[in-house]
């Protein structure tokens, strides 16, 4: 993430001015060299622009001409591309919902913020393509970081120990999403039903895979399962839930 120039901002957080503006700590440019031109309008045509035609396809150039200013009259209110990444990850991602009911355990309140975290990079499929730059430093992400910690709240787990989870359950759903958003690709450019896009892949499985040489590739193919597509949500739950099965062990370990 870029730095101000002067290495710190005013409230000496080392971030971008407009992240600092993010929090509140300094005003948001309001005069520019353009009438009507602000940071949001800026990020809104970022994430407009990503959600239409990929991440790539958003620069500093192309959001200008989207706005229909010059390009440098953007560098008043965002200083790098790295920078508008953070504020359009911002805004797309939103504040965490409500989604604890009271009474909740922890394992409940975990599910129901892996879930909706999933929603969030459903919905924002370019957010997977963003380069990973430290850890959460605008309001939203740190609200979602916030909302975990809090769920393991009563499990007895260090401080440590509820970010490690927290970092975990995190990367599993931001993994998922990104493997089916790759397969999901492949199925809508392939023309076929995804259905009949696995079939095709074992048959040529099959004929490639020598039954000798991998003899547990052989058994799966055999079993039928390789033929039949999964519920889009299957392995997104299985794989949550044997990641709350560890953390249950963990929390269990803890009080013994």
């Amino acid at each position: 993430m870029a730095e101000d120039e002067g290495g710190t901002g005013d409230g000496g957080t080392f971030l971008p001015p407009s992240i600092e503006a993010a929090w509140g700590l300094r005003e948001r440019p309001s005069k520019g060299p353009k009438p009507g031109l602000t940071l949001d309008r800026i990020v809104d045509a970022a994430v407009a622009l990503a959600a239409a035609e990929g991440l790539g396809a958003v620069s500093m150039g192309r959001v200008a001409k989207e706005l229909g200013v010059s390009t440098m009259s953007l560098y008043r209110y965002v200083s790098a591309k790295s920078e508008l990444y953070v504020l359009m990850q911002e805004s797309a991602t939103g504040a965490p919902p409500a989604l604890f009911p009271p009474g909740a355990g922890w394992r409940e309140a975990l599910e129901a913020w892996a879930w909706a975290l999933r929603e969030v990079y459903r919905r924002n499929l370019w957010m997977l393509r963003l380069p990973v730059s430290g850890p959460p430093a605008t309001p939203n992400s740190v609200a979602w970081w916030e909302k975990a910690l809090a769920a393991l709240d009563g499990t007895g787990l260090d401080a440590g120990g509820k970010i490690s989870v927290t970092m975990l359950l995190g990367g599993f759903v931001r993994n998922d999403a990104l493997v089916m958003a790759d397969l999901d690709a492949v199925i809508e450019g392939s023309g076929a039903s995804p259905e009949d896009v696995l079939s095709r892949y074992a048959r040529t499985l099959r004929r490639l895979a020598d039954p000798e040489r991998y003899p547990e590739v052989a058994r799966l193919l055999d079993s039928g399962v390789m033929d039949v597509a999964d519920e889009p949500e299957a392995e997104f739950r299985f794989g949550l839930a044997r990641i709350l099965d560890g953390v249950a062990a963990l929390v269990e370990g803890h009080a013994a």
